[in-house]
């Protein structure tokens, strides 16, 4: 059941603090609280919940709020509850009618929020964002030119504009990272020295069920012994890590028999093991056909591979870079407009960028209406498909162009506009820095799939949300100074060319 209170019924002169201390207007939770469009962004909300059914729901904008501190704070769940519970402002920004001492809702709700806001609806508040700042854009264009809101000219030839097929504006930037998850660095030895004493852990567990009164024998100690053995090592030889990951896959394929030996015991219909136990049974199962093919074959890569028992979805990504030549998490597929960013593709497999382009500008075309003017992308998206599928749509690629260079030379003037264009791929690269930096974009803390997911998209949301309180304030200060230069002017009569705000 949803239970929502508008933000226009919540003002600052109305919040009741302890020793009846008055909030500062200035403060940067008291602005960023009257810019957000929250009865827009608890509608989104509100599309996967029931208006009649359930218990009644915490209210939309502390659910969204608790998620934006969480984020542009780079707190875990517990910490942000508690910095919420003990900050004023933040709790102004929250809705709330005045201080509470108590928590606003249990910390383990976040699990439940992540899995209840999926990639779908982080991206539709980014575009309800998106869509405001353009509109605050537009009217600062119109009021440079001097147009007058409201002209009647303008609403008659609004249809006969709308017949002719827009032309294409503005430029794109497109290019992948890969936001990784926090898990241990996966070793081929490791991971299956792991997988090993989790099938221990199980066979304990499944005996005590069954009230088994002799154990099978695991060599768990010895088999330990001898990992530890390679694994202190600082330098180990390429033989002696082969033959110590043999020793320890015989080691796990004899507990995998032990334990579908126990399981055959079980007469009744109840497994005497929880969904966690039997999938880690999976898993590892998994684990172990796959090392054992890479064993026996000398190779390093399979298909699908997995390097994590407990998040299993976790696939290798092959990116190259100096400090990670593999990273390990979901790759994503991003593009930028006028410092805003949307999440067009996030996928646990690798794949290679130039596939995504065209889903991405049509993307774009979708939201704005008509196609960019400009791709500015790395080469690799550079492709001879790629390339004329954008020449059809009279869209330029900034990138350079496929064969021999032209014998004639650029001018000085298209020398400067290629090297302006290539360096604007700096921006969406700083943005990955900032998300990466400042949001923890590369340390995703989510178990499962869906809530690592969301908690890559909020992220994305929350920059976004940066970005857009930057230009609604800049528009604001604008705005304020336009109508404070007139009074001044129709009170004094003067000029006002050297009036300021500060």
């Amino acid at each position: 059941m949803i239970r929502y209170k508008s933000a226009k019924q919540v003002t600052i002169e109305e919040f009741k603090t302890p020793l009846e201390i008055r909030l500062d207007k200035e403060n940067r939770w008291v602005k960023l609280a009257t810019i957000i469009p929250w009865d827009e962004l608890a509608g989104i909300y509100h599309r996967k919940l029931s208006k009649k059914m359930g218990a009644p729901t915490i209210d939309a904008r502390i659910v969204i709020g608790a998620m934006i501190i969480k984020h542009k704070l780079g707190l875990d769940d517990r910490e942000a509850i508690e910095t919420i519970r003990e900050n004023m402002y933040i709790q102004y920004f929250l809705g709330l009618s005045d201080y509470t001492y108590k928590e606003v809702f249990d910390r383990s709700l976040f699990t439940t929020l992540r899995y209840r806001m999926g990639v779908e609806e982080f991206d539709a508040m980014s575009s309800e964002l998106i869509s405001r700042a353009e509109i605050s854009r537009k009217r600062q264009k119109k009021e440079k030119k001097g147009d007058k809101e409201g002209d009647p000219k303008e609403k008659k030839t609004a249809p006969e504009e709308a017949e002719v097929p827009m032309k294409n504006k503005g430029k794109l930037l497109l290019d992948a990272t890969v936001a990784d998850q926090m898990i241990v660095h996966p070793t081929d030895l490791g991971l299956v020295a792991k997988s090993r004493e989790e099938s221990e852990r199980i066979i304990d567990l499944l005996c005590q069920k069954l009230e088994v009164t002799i154990k099978p024998r695991t060599y768990r100690r010895r088999a330990r012994k001898q990992y530890l053995a390679i694994a202190k090592k600082k330098h180990k030889t390429r033989k002696q890590i082969h033959r110590s990951l043999g020793q320890q896959l015989r080691y796990l394929r004899r507990n995998i028999k032990h334990i579908n030996a126990l399981l055959d015991k079980v007469t009744t219909g109840d497994i005497p093991l929880e969904y966690r136990d039997l999938k880690i049974f999976w898993v590892i199962q998994h684990i172990y056909d796959q090392q054992m093919l890479m064993y026996q074959n000398h190779t390093h890569s399979i298909e699908h591979r997995i390097v994590n028992i407990y998040q299993p979805y976790v696939r290798p990504i092959v990116r190259g870079k100096d400090n990670a030549q593999v990273e390990f998490g979901a790759k994503l597929g991003v593009s930028m407009n006028e410092g805003f960013n949307r999440l067009n593709n996030l996928s646990w497999d690798a794949y290679n960028e130039s596939t995504d382009l065209k889903n991405q500008v049509e993307k774009y075309r979708e939201h704005n209406g008509y196609y960019p003017e400009a791709i500015i992308a790395d080469t690799i998206y550079g492709t001879r498909e790629n390339r004329q599928w954008l020449a059809e749509r009279n869209i330029r690629f900034s990138g350079k162009a496929l064969g021999r260079p032209p014998k004639e030379s650029l001018t000085p003037y298209q020398k400067r506009k290629k090297r302006r264009e290539q360096g604007m791929r700096n921006q969406i690269e700083g943005k990955f820095g900032q998300g990466k930096n400042a949001y923890d974009l590369n340390r995703v803390r989510a178990r499962t799939a869906r809530t690592s997911e969301s908690w890559v998209a909020c992220i994305m949301f929350v920059m976004n949300l940066i970005k857009f309180s930057q230009v609604f304030l800049s528009f604001l200060q604008k705005w304020l100074k336009k109508l404070l230069s007139e009074l001044f002017s129709r009170n004094f009569g003067q000029s006002t060319h050297h009036f300021c705000i500060d």
